[in-house]
């Protein structure tokens, strides 16, 4: 129990609720409230086994209720209402719904809508549910009908920087080697500059330790790019491909740092899911 000998206390207020540091600052007028953000996550950079368990089963919860949400919905269907059916998939599985970003068609608009998907289109779903404090977060691939050639080899190209991307995961590499493995990929790709590759650290929110880069859509320090990754790490790893004519398509998924490589978790459906197929 604190008393009122506390100097410090280390919060993290990006976090922390109004009310509750009016509690604190009450009852420890004398105290001293200390942004400890960064000690905090270096804390929880290395998860316990029992929060990678968490982590597993939110991935294949969030996987498992996207995976029904395709198969169940047909052409005809509206965003709006894809993204109402996983929400329910999702917490009848037991998670939080976070939120769902979603494509359809050639369009690059990740918003819920009235949008009618339509036979031929394809459908990114990225959602993230939450299992007691612990993201899933991962994307998938679908489309309503059979995918031509170009659209197995565009997500095939997404795959494989993916692929790529593990490889070097193991306890004891450099941050950087994540990226370093795609480079090369990136920079022959004929797509090169429509693709968009990302790995960051996440666990009890989607974006923490490890932060291997100081590039992409949510820039930080890259404070791990030179510093060994540890068992029990977690990597979120993002490949998009915002095609001009075919659209959006995008392969996310969760890779746990082991002694000897990695695990990924939720590993299933990263091909092209085909919509509707237990539609009536």
């Amino acid at each position: 129990m604190l008393g009122p000998k506390v100097r410090r206390i280390g919060i993290e207020r990006a976090f922390l609720p109004a009310d509750a540091e009016s509690v604190l600052r009450a009852e420890l007028p004398r105290a001293e409230l200390v942004e400890a953000q960064f000690p905090l996550e270096r804390l929880r950079a290395v998860k316990t086994a029992q929060e990678l368990e968490q982590l597993r089963i939110a991935s294949d919860l969030v996987v498992d209720s996207m995976l029904a949400v395709l198969a169940g919905h047909g052409p005809g269907a509206t965003k709006n209402e894809l993204v109402e059916a996983l929400r329910r998939e999702e917490v009848n599985r037991g998670l939080n719904f976070e939120y769902c970003l979603i494509t359809a068609g050639t369009s690059l608009n990740r918003a819920p809508s009235d949008q009618v998907l339509r036979e031929g289109d394809i459908l990114s779903l990225d959602s993230g549910g939450n299992y007691k404090g612990y993201i899933g977060d991962l994307c998938r691939m679908g489309v309503f009908g059979e995918p031509d050639a170009e659209l197995e080899d565009l997500l095939g190209e997404v795959d494989a920087i993916q692929s790529a991307s593990r490889r070097p995961i193991r306890h004891g590499a450099r941050g950087d080697e994540v990226y370093a493995a795609v480079d090369e990929l990136l920079r022959k790709s004929p797509h090169s500059n429509s693709l968009e590759f990302v790995a960051h650290g996440m666990g009890l929110i989607s974006h923490e330790a490890p932060r291997l880069t100081d590039r992409g859509p949510v820039p930080y320090p890259a404070y791990d790019a030179e510093l060994p990754l540890q068992k029990g790490m977690v990597l979120s790893i993002e490949t998009t491909l915002l095609h001009p004519r075919r659209g959006f398509i995008k392969l996310e998924d969760t890779v746990a740092v082991t002694a000897d490589g990695w695990e990924a978790y939720g590993d299933r459906g990263r091909g092209w899911n085909r919509a509707g197929s237990n539609s009536a």
